[in-house]
């Protein structure tokens, strides 16, 4: 099976960012700027193919390397992780120990304060647990997700309408899809911390997007997840000089009924 990556960044050379990340396999890496221009090259690990857009957008970027994706698997990525040197041999191995699975997801390590998710044991994701894994946890069999006409929403994430949940969606739009996903306690890299392109706090913005987030994922048990989502971030989120639990609540209930009205 050949596996590629696919590399999600923005105002990067990529030829440079290829080395830094250690890519471990061939590689497609779509970089958001000011131009369009592409370009190519060989490394020892395989070929990269590097697409510059004048455009901005995280999930317009992911789907642009899933249109050009024609290797047996791929594996999503950001440009702020760094892969260990046994990455590709370790998402293959799973592949064919797991036949299986169309989508795989992986432990990558980052900072204690940004971590959702940690896999300690195989297991399946089924949808009520899926809404924590990240993109560049996924690999997936192409020629599955190409099946299926899975994509990214262009309405949430990084540049889009709706500040983050792309990968909460896609990987829901997986499930719906009849995809048989499962959770390995496999490392396959390492996050290096960086400014966040969309997060600027627990501001009003952040707790109403989150409840559009929610009615999208969760429909009639929005509010309900919603209210978990508040409980659990006590003292980070809201309290203890943070914007207080009834105006966080407000406004995240304010951002499901938005939901409703536009989805």
């Amino acid at each position: 099976m050949k596996l590629q990556i696919l590399v999600s960044a923005v105002d990067k050379d990529g030829r440079k960012l290829a080395e830094r990340m250690k890519l471990p396999a061939e590689a497609i890496l779509v970089i958001q700027g000011k131009e369009n221009k592409y370009d190519q090259w060989e490394r020892p690990e395989g070929r990269v193919r590097c697409y510059c857009f004048a455009e901005r957008g995280v999930g317009l970027s992911r789907n642009n390397a899933l249109l050009r994706a024609d290797g047996d698997l791929c594996l999503f990525s950001d440009e702020d992780i760094v892969y260990r040197p046994d990455a590709a041999g370790t998402v293959l191995r799973a592949f064919e120990e797991h036949p299986g699975a169309d989508m795989i997801l992986f432990n990558v390590k980052v900072h204690p304060d940004r971590r959702t998710y940690w896999t300690q044991r195989f297991h399946r994701v089924r949808w009520y647990n899926s809404g924590r894994y990240p993109a560049y946890s996924f690999a997936v069999r192409t020629d599955r997700m190409h099946a299926k006409n899975l994509s990214y929403s262009l309405l949430f994430g990084g540049g889009a309408k709706y500040a983050n949940g792309e990968d909460s969606l896609f990987l829901l739009d997986c499930l719906r899809a009849g995809l048989k996903v499962f959770a390995v306690p496999e490392e396959i890299g390492e996050e290096v911390p960086r400014p966040s392109t969309w997060f600027k706090g627990y501001d009003e913005k952040f707790f109403h997007d989150r409840g559009v987030l929610y009615h999208v994922l969760y429909g009639p048990l929005a509010g309900l997840m919603g209210l978990r989502f508040l409980l659990k971030g006590r003292g980070k989120m809201w309290g203890e000089g943070a914007m207080g639990f009834g105006q966080a609540g407000k406004l995240l209930f304010s951002g499901i009924r938005d939901g409703r009205k536009e989805f």
